[in-house]
């Protein structure tokens, strides 16, 4: 190798740089997420026959009807997302079909190729034990159970699907279990018989389009219980194990209130019945459409969590219901688009768990929600920055996390703040209403608040959705004696300490003047890392608050300074703790 130093640089530098340009470009493209596209067909129902054996240790046999619509000529191959599950054959309008099953996919050959706008009846059928998706094991009581348990994008192990959040269908459930087990399943029981074999045969019909990954069913020896008074919003049901009958009342306790209050506030329930149901789930609890499922400690006492007054049972459990019961709009009616946008999904489900708190326990249980979220995030947030709006990550499991939940419930806090109640719920529920058994997108939202607002929201959603971080503050204030004691002026420094660019959202001010009974309200609207502000009073604050509610995601510390003197009056400062509750 020669001498680096004897290279021509100047002949080498243009090629260089656009080698680097190509470079950059690749490393860009690498770095977005690829997503499964709706864009040569979409699934618009399915039909799910499933009969298990007598120990739900395996499927013995499975049929899944597909009906399809053709989106773009030329469709030779139906791309179908599949498992290892055996195929024992495929049809396509009732003619045999060739297929390909491997890495994930089931390839039909479609023959003739079909046209545009054409709908195709595809039917699999198939057998075996899926290695993902459908949890076969024993219950809380050691009985054996089968649920489906699909987040984000595990249905496809049981089910032949199009397993993209956005691939929304409706679907319906022929499920043969065992006599002495119990189905529940997404949708309304439209048939049950009793077969010859001891086993019987349940069908649950979901007619409004549903993510697959919300598409269930839950089979074992359950106790069933309902509300002592039964909701008038839709039918509501407690699927338990046997050994916590006793405790399904009251460990329900908000069920029926939070489904009745996100009826009011949101909009009508979109679906058939709700079944509340302990089983099977990697997660705390899964918001399947009309079948949310919780993990089998769901009951279990936690220890020094405080209980909920009014309820009885502990704080976790109360949140727990209302997030997946406010998922029933945010996430199943309304899907995101895409994996970015999943805090539409995760975020509003937080954030109306915790109007619901506000609404049912009390305002001071609300701001220490707000808190818990906002530390929640803040420790998030130490460990990675990125947007809300994540377009690259890979390992989807690692989109819930503090950005997606707590700082999206944030988000919406700030925006009830800007907008106030009026037009935030207003564009909450033109939002929902447009968008309901259909998808949405950040952009959507956006929209939404500014119809109602009449306000200009972009800026906002680029700093606080598509951008990351949050702005931490150094916040002080000085009083200036004016020539005419006691007239003054108060000056106000707001600067900003992060790393990344300034966030421009307007903070408030209370300004608490000696006697009065209300503080005197201003914003503070910064204009880049440093904002300062002079105003003229008759008289020296007794104290200056910035965002006293807490209407904005922030750490806040009081600026250093040398003790200094103007006009003979000591600099005062004031400043708020670290984290906040609104």
């Amino acid at each position: 190798m020669g001498n680096p130093r004897n290279i021509n640089w100047r002949c080498l530098r243009r090629p260089f740089f656009i080698a680097l340009f190509f470079l950059g470009l690749a490393t860009v493209a690498f770095a977005e997420r690829r997503e499964r596209l709706i864009d040569k067909w979409r699934p618009l129902h399915y039909q799910v026959s499933l009969a298990f054996n007598p120990e739900l240790t395996e499927v013995a046999r499975a049929e899944t009807k597909i009906t399809i619509l053709v989106l773009k000529e030329s469709l030779g191959i139906l791309d179908l997302d599949f498992g290892e599950m055996p195929v024992d054959g495929v049809s396509v309008g009732g003619a045999p079909a060739a297929f390909e099953q491997k890495d994930g996919r089931l390839n039909v050959t479609l023959t003739p190729a079909p046209r545009p706008n054409e709908r195709l009846l595809v039917t699999v059928t198939y057998h075996g034990k899926p290695a993902n998706g459908l949890a076969l094991t024993n219950d809380k009581d050691h009985q054996p159970s089968a649920t489906g348990d699909n987040w984000p994008d595990r249905v496809h192990h049981w089910i032949p699907s199009l397993d993209h959040l956005s691939a929304k269908a409706s679907v319906t459930f022929n499920v043969t279990a065992p006599a002495q087990h119990l189905v529940v399943a997404n949708g309304q029981l439209s048939a049950q018989r009793a077969n010859p074999d001891g086993t019987r045969t349940w069908t649950y019909t979901e007619s409004k389009p549903i993510p697959p990954y919300c598409m269930i069913v839950a089979v074992g020896r359950f106790a069933v219980m309902t509300p002592l008074l039964p909701s008038k919003v839709a039918p509501l049901t407690y699927y338990v194990p046997p050994s916590e009958r006793g405790l399904a009342r009251r460990g329900f306790g908000a069920a029926p209130p939070s489904l009745n209050y996100l009826t009011r506030l949101v909009g009508p329930f979109p679906y058939e019945k709700l079944a509340h149901i302990v089983g099977a789930t990697r997660f705390g609890g899964m918001e399947n459409s009309g079948a949310i499922v919780y993990s089998s400690t769901l009951f279990n006492p936690r220890e020094n969590e405080p209980l909920y007054p009014g309820f009885g049972v502990r704080r976790g459990l109360v949140e727990v219901i209302a997030h997946e019961t406010a998922h029933q709009w945010f996430g199943d009616s309304v899907t995101p688009a895409t994996w970015a946008d999943l805090w539409l999904s995760e975020g509003f489900a937080t954030y109306f768990a915790g109007l619901f708190v506000q609404q049912h326990v009390s305002e001071q249980a609300f701001r220490e929600f707000m808190r818990r979220s906002a530390e929640t995030y803040f420790k998030y947030e130490q460990t990675r920055r990125a947007p809300i709006h994540d377009r690259e990550t890979e390992d989807l499991f690692k989109l819930l996390n503090g950005n997606n939940y707590q700082k999206g419930a944030w988000v919406l806090h700030m925006l009830r703040a800007q907008l106030r109640d009026a037009a935030f719920f207003r564009g909450v529920r033109a939002y929902y209403a447009k968008h309901q058994h259909a998808t949405a997108t950040t952009e959507d939202l956006r929209v939404a608040f500014e119809r109602a607002s009449g306000k200009n929201l972009r800026d906002f959603f680029q700093r606080w959705v598509y951008e990351s971080g949050h702005p931490q503050y150094q916040f002080s204030w000085t009083w200036e004696m004016g020539s005419a004691p006691p007239r003054g002026t108060l000056a106000l420094t707001l600067k900003q300490t992060q790393e990344n660019e300034p966030f421009l959202t307007p903070v408030p001010v209370d300004i608490v003047m000696p006697g009065a009974t209300q503080p005197r309200r201003l914003m503070l609207t910064p204009t880049g890392r440093e904002t300062m502000l002079k105003l003229p009073l008759a008289s020296r604050p007794s104290a200056v608050q910035i965002d006293p509610r807490n209407t904005i995601l922030k750490e806040v510390s009081a600026e250093p300074q040398a003790e200094k003197k103007v006009a003979a009056i000591p600099h005062s400062t004031g400043s708020t703790p670290l984290f906040f509750a609104p």
